[in-house]
């Protein structure tokens, strides 16, 4: 497990100073998961995905303007963003993770692509997070995880209804392998946290003058668009 790694270890431990930093400028959000598809974790030999934090100091309204001229790599990550309702810590199997989940909404993580030549690092700065976009929530029972699908409209061209299960497994399990780490970082998943799951299609590069509306099919959606270089 990711939790008895020294690179995952040492990473958390420092990811736990910039969470600090963040909580003076925003309040408590949850948490987000990284590099969980099955390429990306042989890529960095790990398990599980990584588990980063979310405060509401990178919390943007659905439809704002951001200005990504400045950032190395940008991408954009369309995810299913879970609420729980219960607790949920350490050796959490994947049927906890799901009776912990407790409502869904379409969300939106924009990230910064770095070096990802070290664990630690990657961790200790937040997984390149930069900003993320959460839409409305609905209710969900943990039978009817298996169902939830996500749509990207890529700048007013409407792609195909997505099972993120294809790409980042099981959502109770997702959650569960973050629940594992985070107390790493001095914390642990509690009730009403969100956690955003990882992208549910590829991420897409992302340059000026774009548009992205994410849907899932329980009627959530979220918006995002870039500022132009003129």
């Amino acid at each position: 497990m990711n939790r008895n790694d020294e690179r995952v270890i040492k990473g958390m431990g420092r990811q736990q100073t910039l969470r600090e930093s963040h909580l003076q400028q925003g309040d408590r959000l949850g948490w987000k998961s990284g590099f969980g598809t099955e390429g990306a974790r042989e890529a960095l030999g790990i398990v599980q995905p990584l588990a980063g934090f979310l405060t509401t100091a990178t919390c943007l309204g659905s439809g704002e303007e951001v200005d990504v001229g400045s950032w190395g790599m940008p991408l954009i990550e369309p995810e299913v963003a879970v609420r729980l309702v219960t607790d949920l810590g350490p050796g959490a199997s994947a049927e906890d993770g799901a009776r912990a989940i407790g409502a869904v909404a379409a969300s939106i993580e924009l990230v910064d692509l770095g070096s990802i030549e070290s664990v630690e690092d990657i961790l200790a700065g937040n997984i390149f997070h930069r900003h993320v976009i959460i839409g409305e929530f609905f209710e969900v029972e943990p039978d009817s995880l298996p169902e939830v699908r996500v749509r990207v409209t890529a700048n007013d061209s409407e792609g195909p209804w997505n099972d993120p299960r294809e790409v980042i497994g099981d959502l109770g399990q997702v959650v569960a392998s973050l629940a594992d780490q985070v107390d790493l970082a001095g914390d642990s998943f509690k009730a009403g946290d969100v956690v955003i799951t990882g992208a549910a299609v590829p991420p897409a590069p992302l340059g000026p003058g774009e548009s992205y509306l994410v849907e899932t099919g329980n009627g959530s959606s979220v918006a995002v668009k870039t500022g132009s270089n003129d």
